[in-house]
C-alpha cells in the first residue's frame, strides 16, 4: 500500500475528517457511478444510512450535511463552507435534493436520512447509500470512512484491498525500524527519504510547490480563527478564545525575563492550535493533519519554529510536513488515525508525534533522534479516549490540541538532548496503541456514550 504525504495533508472542511470529510467523499464516488453508468437522470429517490459511529455523532459532526453536499456534487477539497446552511434550509424546505447539482430528487429528510446505532461488520464509522428509479432498484453501495478522510468501499473492504494505489516507491518502508534502515543505508534524511517517494508520484517542483500550498492552507486556517470572535455552533455554547488570547499577545508589553519569554512561546503555541479548532469545530476550511480533530497540533508547532526561529524558510516548510508525513504513515499503516477505531490516541497521539518529528528534523536531528521525538510524543497520549461531549468536536478536543502541540515541542526537545537511543522503539509504541484501541470500550470511541461526553452532563 504505497500512502503519499497528500493522503494525509487533505484541504477540507470541519469538523471532522472520518464524519465530515470522509462522508462528503463516500457520497462524491456514489455520484460519479451514477454518473458514469448514465443512472444520474433516472434515479427518484436516494436513501441515506448512517451506522455505528456514523450515526452515535454523526449531527454533531454535521455527518448528515456532508453527505448531502456530496451527493449534490461538492468535493471536500472545493467546498464553500459558508454555503452549507443555506443549501440544508433550502432542502429541508422544498424537500427536493439536487443529485450532482443537476438532477432534482424528491428527499423527504424523514423519510430518507436514516440513522442506525448497529454498527457494520468492517468499521465503525459506516455509511449505505442506496439510488432507486421508482420501484427498481439502480444502485447501491456501503463506504466506511477510516479516518483522516480515507474511504473504502464495499468491494474494497471485503477483498482486503483497501488501497488500490500499487505505487512502486523507491524507498518503501512499513516500520520505523525499516525507516531508519534505509536512512543509514543510503545516507539520508528521513525528508530526503520521504522526498524521493514523493517523487514517484510527480516532480520535485511539484512536491515542493503542493507542500507550501498546504502550508498556506494551515495558514489561512490560523488566520480565520484569529479573526473570527463568537460562540461555535452546535449547542454547547463554547465561545472561541484564540482571538482574544491573539490580541493580547500582541498588545502585551516586552518583558525580558527567561520565564515571561518561556510562557509568551507557549502561549503563541497555544493561540495557534486553538484558532485551527475552533475553525475547525465551526465548519471552516482547514488541513487534516491526520485528521480534523487533531488538525490543529501540526500546524501549530510549524508556526511555532517559523516565527521564533531566525533562519527559518521554505524549504524547512517541505522538511517538517514530508517527516511528518512519514510518521502518519506508520501510524496509519501499523495502527489506525481514526478515533472511532483506536480513540483519540490515534488522532492527536499521532499528530503529537508527526509534530515532534517534523521539528526535531527541522532543528537537525539525525534520524534515530527523529524517530525517538515521534516515539516520545506518542507514547505519553496512549490510552487517550475520543469522548466528545455532545458529539461536537469541540470539548475536550480543542484544548487537546494545544496541549499536545507544547508535549510535540518538549518531546522534539527531549529527543535532540539525547543521541538517539532510547528503551522503547516507535514502532512497538505504534503497536500499543493498536492494542489498547482494540481493548478499549466502544464507549470510549467516539461514540459520545462514556468518559466527559456522560460525566460532564448536568442532571
Amino acid at each position: 500500500m504505497a500512502i503519499s504525504v497528500f493522503d494525509l495533508f487533505k484541504v477540507g472542511i470541519g469538523p471532522s475528517s472520518s464524519h465530515t470529510v470522509g462522508p462528503m467523499r463516500a457520497a462524491c464516488d456514489f455520484i460519479d457511478v451514477l454518473r458514469a453508468h448514465d443512472w444520474l437522470t433516472r434515479v427518484t429517490r436516494i436513501e441515506v444510512h448512517l451506522h455505528g459511529s456514523l450515526c452515535a455523532t454523526g449531527k454533531g459532526h454535521g455527518t448528515d450535511q456532508a453527505v448531502i453536499m456530496g451527493l449534490m456534487g461538492e468535493r471536500p477539497a472545493c467546498i464553500d463552507p459558508e454555503i452549507v446552511p443555506a443549501c440544508m434550509e433550502e432542502l429541508r424546505e422544498a424537500q427536493t435534493l439536487m443529485l450532482a447539482g443537476q438532477h432534482p430528487v424528491s428527499f423527504p429528510w424523514a423519510r430518507d436520512m436514516q440513522w442506525h446505532e448497529e454498527p457494520l461488520a468492517y468499521h465503525p464509522n459506516a455509511l449505505r447509500l442506496i439510488a432507486h428509479a421508482h420501484d427498481e432498484e439502480l444502485y447501491r453501495n456501503t463506504y466506511y470512512s477510516v479516518g483522516g478522510g480515507f474511504v473504502v468501499d464495499e468491494s474494497q473492504a471485503a477483498s482486503g484491498a483497501l488501497d488500490s494505489d500499487t505505487t512502486a516507491l523507491p524507498y518503501d518502508f512499513a516500520t520505523a525500524e525499516e525507516l531508519l534502515m534505509l536512512c543509514r543505508t543510503h545516507g539520508l534524511r528521513i525528508s530526503e527519504l520521504m522526498l524521493e517517494n514523493e517523487k514517484a508520484w510527480r516532480d520535485e517542483a511539484s512536491v515542493r510547490d503542493a507542500l507550501w500550498r498546504v502550508w498556506e492552507a494551515m495558514k489561512d486556517c490560523v488566520d480565520n480563527g484569529l479573526r473570527h470572535d463568537g460562540v461555535l455552533p452546535g449547542g454547547l455554547n463554547v465561545k472561541r478564545r484564540a482571538s482574544t488570547l491573539h490580541r493580547r499577545l500582541q498588545a502585551a508589553s516586552d518583558n525580558t525575563s527567561v520565564i515571561a519569554s518561556t510562557f509568551s512561546a507557549m502561549d503563541w503555541v497555544n493561540v495557534f492550535a486553538l484558532a485551527v479548532n475552533e475553525e475547525n469545530a465551526a465548519g471552516g476550511r482547514m488541513v487534516t493533519a491526520p485528521t480534523n480533530g487533531a488538525a490543529g497540533i501540526v500546524p501549530a508547532v510549524l508556526h511555532y519554529y517559523m516565527q521564533f526561529q531566525p533562519d527559518a524558510c521554505e524549504r524547512d516548510v517541505v522538511d517538517f510536513l514530508l517527516t511528518a508525513g512519514a510518521i502518519g504513515i506508520l501510524c496509519k499503516k501499523n495502527a489506525s488515525i481514526s478515533g472511532a477505531e483506536v480513540g483519540c490516541q490515534g488522532e492527536v497521539g499521532s499528530a503529537c508525534a508527526m509534530a515532534a518529528a517534523g521539528l526535531a528534523e527541522v532543528m537537525g536531528g539525525t534520524p534515530a533522534q527523529v524517530e525517538n521525538a515521534a516515539e516520545i510524543g506518542l507514547e505519553h497520549n496512549l490510552g487517550l479516549t475520543c469522548d466528545p461531549i455532545g458529539g461536537l468536536v469541540q470539548v475536550p478536543c480543542i484544548e487537546r490540541n494545544a496541549i499536545a502541540s507544547v508535549k510535540a515541542i518538549n518531546a522534539a526537545q527531549m529527543a535532540l538532548g539525547g543521541d538517539g537511543e532510547h528503551f522503547v522503539s516507535l514502532d512497538r509504541v505504534i503497536r500499543t496503541m493498536r492494542d489498547t484501541g482494540a481493548d478499549m470500550q466502544d464507549k470510549y470511541k467516539e461514540t459520545s456514550r462514556g468518559g466527559l461526553a456522560v460525566n460532564a452532563i448536568e442532571c
